[in-house]
């Protein structure tokens, strides 16, 4: 059984996104899931959080946030024991990541911080504070949740995740739901890893939940942050601006 801390995704795993992708022990090709195969978590806080996400968000905001967790939950954990088609759908948490078995964080709390990764981006949450939009997002996300009872374990790994879902390195460790956002924001915004997952699965998922223009919607972001707040969290990354606008993968879905 799942410890409190497997659950909710607080695992440590290497920060290189490369070295947890080199320590598959067997690659294989990824399944050719559809949206319909993966069963979205069915819970009264997940309820509360889209119902939330759906009035603060931007439509296409919200878009992205639903691509990132079926292309979170688009890597199979277990790459020589391909599932049954039958069983696809109760196995939404199973799919998460390819890279590691011990990958134990609920599809519940995966769900939450794709739904609030980017609540600090918002054109109220972007202007109202001095704070990176990543910072702010996950305190406001840290309270929002501590509202609606989830429990404590669970609201900080979101908040922590969203804290580091731009915090790209090589060096110490992250949290594996830290990963499990690096994996599908990476892919949806700059078309990185797309390798892991199916042709199937991203035409599947984009076909759902349309991009209308994201990655032009990401960049205006990106500018009005840099531009507002030199100092914001987004400027570490070098090339950020082009490295979302050369986006190859997605472009012919904008």
């Amino acid at each position: 059984m799942s410890t409190i801390e497997e659950q909710y995704g607080w695992t440590a795993v290497p920060h290189s996104l490369d070295a947890i992708i080199a320590s598959r022990p067997s690659p294989t090709k990824p399944l050719p899931l559809r949206v319909e195969d993966i069963a979205l978590p069915d819970t009264p806080l997940v309820h509360e959080v889209q119902a939330y996400a759906r009035e603060h968000l931007p439509k296409e905001t919200y878009a992205h946030s639903m691509r990132v967790y079926y292309f979170g939950t688009s890597f199979p954990l277990f790459p020589d024991r391909p599932f049954p088609p039958d069983l696809l759908p109760t196995l939404a948490r199973a799919i998460t990541l390819s890279h590691f078995h011990s990958f134990h964080h609920t599809p519940e709390t995966l769900l939450l911080v794709c739904l609030l990764h980017d609540l600090g981006t918002t054109p109220h949450n972007l202007t109202s504070t001095h704070l990176s939009f990543e910072f702010h997002g996950a305190f406001l996300s840290l309270n929002l949740l501590k509202s609606l009872s989830s429990p404590i374990p669970q609201a900080e790994s979101v908040a922590e995740t969203i804290i580091r879902h731009q915090d790209l390195g090589e060096t110490g460790m992250m949290t594996e739901l830290t990963a499990a956002i690096h994996f599908g924001t990476l892919l949806d915004n700059a078309g990185k890893f797309c390798e892991l997952v199916d042709r199937v699965t991203i035409e599947s998922v984009v076909s759902a939940w349309p991009r209308e223009g994201w990655t032009g919607c990401f960049v205006h972001v990106l500018r009005e942050e840099m531009g507002r707040k030199p100092w914001c969290n987004s400027t570490r990354i070098e090339g950020f601006v082009g490295l979302v606008e050369g986006n190859g993968v997605m472009a012919e879905f904008d």
